[in-house]
Parts: structure tokens; C-alpha cells; sequence
């Protein structure tokens, strides 16, 4: 009988041990991973696919895979990190197919590569830095694309310029003149790729009729003519808030132009209106304001339109310029104490603009006016006067006349409320004309550089007002951009901070500064 026990006792234990092995437990629930199998599309080795006529990159390969090819493609593009679960890819060739966008990011993880194909595709262009963190890529294969050589491929140009790694000869496909060029021929100075834009920087809460910029104790100010408002409004630069703020204010309830001056390290304000008298006003520091030192002269001067300044022989002038019937654009000349009448021109013209010009070492004033052609006058340094010299053209109705330079060539740009602007060159004895511009509705035109690029803004009262470059092949101005603002009257450039903003005086809107930015299209 104990032996009969102990078989039992041996076999209860027999059946346990059998029960805690058959029964699923912590070590048997762990089960070795499935290997990744060859996708269906593909044929692989102990190391290497191939996949042909795939409708997407497949998400896994076995393991061990260096090298892979991809040929007759279902996709056109590849994203942003198609191959980062392959981080021991070594070779990598997506060939013969339409492949004709990547992202910046496709081949992002794959620091092993170093063989990579993207030849007979359909690729114009490739993403910036794409082959950034490709640190040993030694061969790189982009024949058979249709790469456009603009600015989006400058980027490929500057590397391959830099890199080790060998890339066979490619071609432009287009654009004209570059087509069937060696990229490797071409260099970064090849690509012009710096464009502009204007962009509204700051508003201002106020119609405006005149704007004005200028220095004084080493400070940027602007000046704004309001005569809805009643002032003359004076706006300080903050260097540390990047912005135009509130300055000082000088009472005018019908002030048409604010025009500032500096002479002799003061400051003076020539606050031209429509009624009550135009009048000069003098900064004083301590305490600061501006006080009126001169009334000018109503018996001349009875419908101020604009307001220009001049230097000439070391002696200051203003002019002003009148639209009445019965006044006269005047001349005023500094003598220390103020600004005394100098000189009428011609009276009963209507004048609404007053230029002031160099040429030749011959000072002159164009006068335009609204009820004849604008017309010249030459300074004669014997007489200090200005006489008469010739008539421009025969249109009528030009509201401003404006000049600029280019290589050393003197235009004119004659803008016209009714009818086209006008670009006139001067040949040597005369002005001739280059260029029509439409601006019906234009009271304003303003050309001013910014580096090395000459503009020309036209406003308008009907529709956007046009900004227009200079271009040096056709010598003729480009549209460039449109600016939505109501009623410009007047423009100025102010470059402070490595900043350029032009302010633009509104009639019937706010008045705004835009700012000019320079964009590098190769970048984006």
C-alpha cells in the first residue's frame, strides 16, 4: 500500500507539471516577432528590393535591406519621410519613373546613404536642402529630368558647386535662355531672385493731403498736412517701438501742405491754407513748440496748392505754388531773419505743382498747371531770377510733374487726372516721350530708388493705385504691384533702421506707410 501511494502522489504530480506547461503563462504569451515579408510588388534578397509598378512606398521591408530600386512607379510624389523606417539604406534608385514632386523631407533619416538615383523622372525641380543631411552621399544620379533652371533650382547650383559627392552632367530644360545649358556651367550669380514687395506697416488714423520726411537733431519726422483735422501733425520715429508715434501738432484749420526746413541747425514749418493765410512757423526747444515768426503774403499768394524748397548759390528759397485765379506762384527767399518775397511767376495759371531741377549745372522750376502745359523756368544767376525757358508738351491738365535719374539720364514723369501719364526723356535740347502710363484719376505720381531699384508710384482716385519698376533691358517702366488706398495725395520715402517706408497721404482714407521687403525667391 505505500507504494501505491507514492505512484499516485508521483502521478498528481506528473499531471501538474504537465497542466502549468500546457497553460498559457507570462513566458509563453511572449512570442517572437513575425519578420517583415517581401511586399508583393517587390523582389528581395538577403539585402536588396526590387519593386516595380508600386502603388506606394511600402511601409516594411525585411530586415537587413541596403539597397533599394523602384521602377515604373503608380505615384508621382514622395513625402515627407518615405524612407525613415529604412535607416540602413545604402543604395537607393527611383528610376524610370513619373515622379514629379518631392517633399524637403523625403529622404530624411537615411544618414547610411550613399548612392542615390532620381534619373528619368519628371522632376523641373527639387526642394530646397533636400540632400542636406546626406553627409556621405558620394554618387548622385539626376539625368533625364525636366529640370526648370530658375530660382528654385539656385539653391542646387550653390551646392553642387560645394559638394564632394559626383553628380553626372544635367541640362535646363527651360526656361528660353536657359534652355539645353549644363546646370554644372551655371552659378549662383546666374539667378536673379530678389524680388519686392510692399506691405502696409502702419496706419494712421487720419486723412491727410500732404506728406513730408526729414531730419532734425538726428531724429526721422514726418509731417502731415490734415485740413479735415485742422493741423499741421508732426510724427518722431521710435527706434525702440519700430514705429512712427505722435510728436507735436500746429493749428491749421485748412492747411493743404506742411513743408519743413532746415537752416543753419533750425527748424522751420511753412504751413501753406486754403484760408486765413499761409504762414511760417519756427521750432524753439525750451519749451518745446513751434512759434509763428511770418504770415505770408495773401495779396500773392491766395490759393496755396504745393509747397517745394531749393538751395541755390548757398541761398534758400521756397516756392509756392498757386491755384487761384487770381494769384501767382511766388518766390521766397531766406535772408536770417525770414523768408521775403523774391519773385511772381506767371500769374492766372492755375498752378498746382512746382518741380525743382538740376540740369547741367542750370538750376530750373517746371510748373504744372490746370489750365495750361507745364512749363520751365531757368535760373539766371546774373539776375537772380527765374525767366522763362521752354514749354515740355502739349498736354494739358498734367497735376505734377516729377524727375529722376537713371545711369545719369534725366526723365520726367508727367501725371494727369484725365487721361494717360506721360515718361519723357531728356535728349539733350528737348524732352521727348517714352512711355504712356494709364492713371485716370491720378493727383499724385512719386519715383524714388530703393538700392538699386528705381520706382514710380501713381496714384489714383477711381481705382488701386500702381506702383511700376524700372526695367534697365527695355528702359521702360514694368508693373510691379497694386496698393489699395483712397485718394492719394502725396508720398514720401523714409529709410531709418534698415527699414524703407513710404508713406502715402489719403484724402478720403487712412493714411498709410508701407514697407518695402525684399524677398529671395530661391528660398521659398
Amino acid at each position: 500500500m505505500p507504494e501505491l501511494g507514492q505512484r499516485w502522489t508521483g502521478l498528481i504530480c506528473l499531471l501538474f507539471l504537465c497542466l502549468f506547461l500546457c497553460l498559457p503563462g507570462e513566458s509563453n504569451a511572449r512570442r517572437a516577432p513575425k519578420i517583415p515579408k517581401c511586399p508583393a510588388t517587390c523582389s528581395c534578397t538577403k539585402d536588396s528590393a526590387f519593386c516595380v509598378d508600386t502603388k506606394a512606398i511600402p511601409k516594411s521591408f525585411p530586415p537587413g535591406i541596403i539597397s533599394l530600386t523602384m521602377v515604373n512607379a503608380a505615384f508621382t510624389t514622395i513625402p515627407e519621410g518615405a524612407f525613415s523606417h529604412l535607416h540602413l539604406l545604402q543604395f537607393l534608385f527611383i528610376e524610370n519613373n513619373d515622379i514629379q514632386a518631392l517633399s524637403k523631407y523625403t529622404l530624411r533619416g537615411l544618414k547610411s546613404l550613399t548612392h542615390l538615383s532620381l534619373s528619368n523622372n519628371n522632376l523641373q525641380q527639387l526642394p530646397r536642402d533636400l540632400f542636406k543631411h546626406l553627409d556621405i552621399l558620394t554618387d548622385l544620379d539626376l539625368r533625364g529630368n525636366n529640370f526648370r533652371c530658375d530660382c528654385k533650382i539656385k539653391w542646387l547650383v550653390d551646392w553642387m558647386e560645394k559638394t564632394n559627392t559626383s553628380v553626372p552632367a544635367i541640362y535646363c530644360a527651360s526656361p528660353f535662355e536657359f534652355q539645353g545649358r549644363r546646370i554644372h556651367d551655371l552659378t549662383p550669380r546666374d539667378f536673379n531672385c530678389i524680388s519686392a514687395d510692399f506691405a502696409v506697416y502702419e496706419t494712421f488714423p487720419f486723412h491727410s493731403v500732404s506728406v513730408e520726411a526729414y531730419e532734425f537733431n538726428e531724429d526721422q519726422f514726418v509731417a502731415f498736412a490734415q485740413p479735415d483735422s485742422g493741423f499741421c501733425t508732426l510724427y518722431v520715429w521710435d527706434h525702440v517701438e519700430m514705429i512712427f508715434r505722435m510728436f507735436h501738432n500746429i493749428t491749421s484749420r485748412s492747411a493743404v501742405y506742411c513743408k519743413p526746413v532746415v537752416i543753419d541747425n533750425s527748424l522751420y514749418m511753412v504751413v501753406a491754407q486754403l484760408f486765413g493765410g499761409s504762414h511760417i512757423y519756427k521750432w524753439e526747444e525750451d519749451p518745446q513748440r513751434f512759434v509763428k515768426i511770418q504770415d505770408i503774403d495773401t495779396t500773392r499768394v491766395r490759393k496755396p496748392n504745393f509747397v517745394e524748397t531749393f538751395q541755390l548759390d548757398e541761398e534758400w528759397y521756397f516756392v509756392v505754388a498757386d491755384s487761384s485765379k487770381a494769384g501767382s506762384t511766388s518766390i521766397y527767399r531766406w535772408n536770417s531773419n525770414g523768408f521775403y518775397t523774391h519773385q511772381s511767376l506767371h500769374p492766372w495759371h492755375r498752378d498746382t505743382h512746382v518741380e525743382f531741377l538740376d540740369v547741367g549745372g542750370k538750376p530750373h522750376l517746371i510748373l504744372s498747371s490746370a489750365s495750361q502745359a507745364p512749363v520751365v523756368y531757368q535760373w539766371n544767376r546774373g539776375q537772380k531770377q527765374f525767366a522763362f525757358f521752354s514749354q515740355i508738351t502739349e498736354l494739358a491738365d498734367v497735376q505734377m510733374v516729377k524727375h529722376f535719374w537713371v545711369r545719369k539720364v534725366l526723365y520726367l514723369c508727367l501725371t494727369r487726372f484725365i487721361g494717360d501719364s506721360k515718361v519723357l526723356r531728356w535728349e539733350g535740347q528737348r524732352f521727348i516721350e517714352i512711355q504712356t502710363l494709364p492713371s485716370r484719376g491720378s493727383m499724385a505720381v512719386y519715383p524714388f530708388t530703393v538700392g538699386l531699384r528705381q520706382y514710380l508710384i501713381l496714384g489714383s482716385d477711381f481705382s488701386f493705385s500702381r506702383v511700376y519698376l524700372w526695367d534697365d533691358l527695355t528702359q521702360r517702366f514694368q508693373p510691379f504691384q497694386e496698393l489699395n488706398m483712397r485718394a492719394p495725395r502725396a508720398f514720401s520715402l523714409v529709410s531709418v533702421d534698415n527699414k524703407d517706408i513710404m508713406l502715402a497721404a489719403s484724402f478720403k482714407g487712412n493714411t498709410l506707410a508701407y514697407q518695402h521687403l525684399l524677398l529671395d525667391l530661391s528660398a521659398i
